[in-house]
């Protein structure tokens, strides 16, 4: 059987995007072909050139069609290629096929996101978070990389270890995988220490959201007077930063500034950074920043709130804040309210100190407007005690002599519906100036 020696990675990178006709097919929604330009030049790479082609479905053996991987072959040969990037998701088989023509290292879209994470990732955590993401994509590649050894010898002498290279590498995979898991499960603890004690100390938490070079960190370092780096490029934050803010009319808040989403964001990387994307879980309101001037802007809006249901986190308090109202002709710093007077978007320049005291001012009242319920809960419903606590909701507490919780709660009333909802206890009395009594409505 033939062994397989995959080419090295290079600097030179040709760059390849599929449109797939079949819009019926969810799997490839419509695409942003410069975003992916982008991301190669994030990775460092040198763009010899952009090849666009398109097909009603993706080609089972190269995803590409067979004669535009011709074209690639010559390509590669003529310019000195060293890697294809391919702005798709491809198939173990299919990126072995496309080595094989091409002669050169080939990237799909999932690929490349997990090595610019790679390169930027600076805290113990994001490099233990980014390392679990590749060693589960790299799990589903590992086919036929040692070929030369899979046959176990018979006869005297000639007998194998018991089990083949490839068995050898996946168990190494999944023990190594297994460590990963068990580290973020501790930094996850951590965490949640940390947001315990934030709880205790009654301190709001904001967590910047949205996507890619929307401007989260620029906005960040303006409130704070922070200097956590902040360029025009995609993924330039990894790692989430915390800093503490005086919010006229609230006091100090904790500010969380988080890792930038994007569009069809591998899912490897969603499950390993669960544990940073937590703190948006556990946000009293989230600034889901856009990028005003972006032709994509609803489409990245969607790309975030997509990644936010993913975690848990779609009932949290969002306030909009458009950014870069500065590359845009005659649009001023300004407030839109929804149909029931909330403030629902904010229209600012972070890069220029545009509409700050209208952003500050925003913030102050979304969580001013977080009523508080008192309640009282019988010790058998511990559990809805701590998942109050786990949301941060927790204002104070007291035990009477009977053993019951006396809680003041601090959470949107539909939010606070549906969670004591899933815990089988049925109220309609959840008044900021009432008592409810949930022990008497439990179902």
């Amino acid at each position: 059987m033939e062994y397989f020696e995959r080419p090295a990675s290079g600097e030179r990178a040709l760059l390849l995007h599929v449109h797939i006709q079949d819009r019926h097919n969810l799997a490839y929604a419509p695409e942003d072909p410069e975003e992916f330009r982008e991301l190669a030049l994030a990775a460092g790479v040198q763009v010899v050139d952009y090849v666009r082609t398109s097909r009603q479905v993706p080609d089972s053996r190269f995803f590409a069609g067979s004669g535009k991987v011709e074209e690639l072959r010559e390509r590669v040969l003529a310019d000195g290629v060293d890697v294809l990037l391919v702005d798709n998701t491809l198939s173990p088989a299919q990126e072995r096929n496309l080595e094989r023509a091409l002669s050169c290292r080939v990237i799909d879209r999932t690929g490349l996101i997990l090595d610019i994470f790679a390169q930027r990732a600076r805290t113990h955590e994001g490099q233990l978070q980014v390392e679990l993401a590749q060693l589960e994509h790299l799990s589903t590649r590992l086919v036929r990389g040692w070929t030369h050894l899979e046959r176990q010898k018979g006869g005297i002498g000639l007998r194998g270890p018991g089990e083949t290279q490839l068995e050898t590498d996946r168990r190494l995979l999944r023990q190594r995988v297994a460590q990963l898991r068990q580290r973020l499960e501790d930094v996850r603890r951590t965490r949640s220490l940390g947001r315990a004690a934030r709880v205790k100390s009654s301190v709001p938490t904001v967590a910047l959201v949205g996507y890619t070079n929307a401007g989260k960190s620029t906005l960040f370092n303006r409130l704070c007077a922070s200097d956590v780096f902040a360029a025009d490029m995609l993924f330039a934050t990894l790692d989430p930063t915390l800093r503490r803010l005086e919010l006229p009319g609230i006091g100090p808040i904790v500010l969380v500034d988080t890792v930038g989403f994007i569009r069809q964001l591998p899912h490897q990387l969603v499950d390993a950074f669960r544990a940073t994307l937590e703190e948006t879980l556990e946000a009293d309101l989230l600034l889901h920043v856009l990028d005003a001037a972006s032709p994509e802007r609803d489409r990245q809006r969607q790309a975030v709130l997509d990644v936010l249901s993913g975690v848990g986190a779609e009932e949290v308090p969002l306030l909009e804040v458009l950014n870069k109202i500065d590359l845009l002709n005659h649009v001023e710093p300004h407030v839109a309210c929804e149909p029931d007077g909330r403030v629902g978007q904010v229209w600012i320049s972070a890069q220029q100190g545009l509409g700050m005291p209208e952003l500050l001012h925003s913030m102050s009242s979304r969580l001013e407007l977080v009523p508080l319920h008192p309640m009282r809960l019988p010790p058998s419903l511990g559990g809805l005690r701590a998942a109050f606590y786990a949301h941060q909701a927790v204002e104070s507490e007291r035990i009477d002599d009977e053993g019951f919780f006396w809680l003041d709660i601090r959470m949107e009333t539909e939010r606070l519906q549906r969670l004591v909802q899933s815990f089988g206890v049925v109220t309609s009395m959840l008044e900021i100036d009432a008592v409810p009594d949930i022990a008497a409505g439990q179902s």
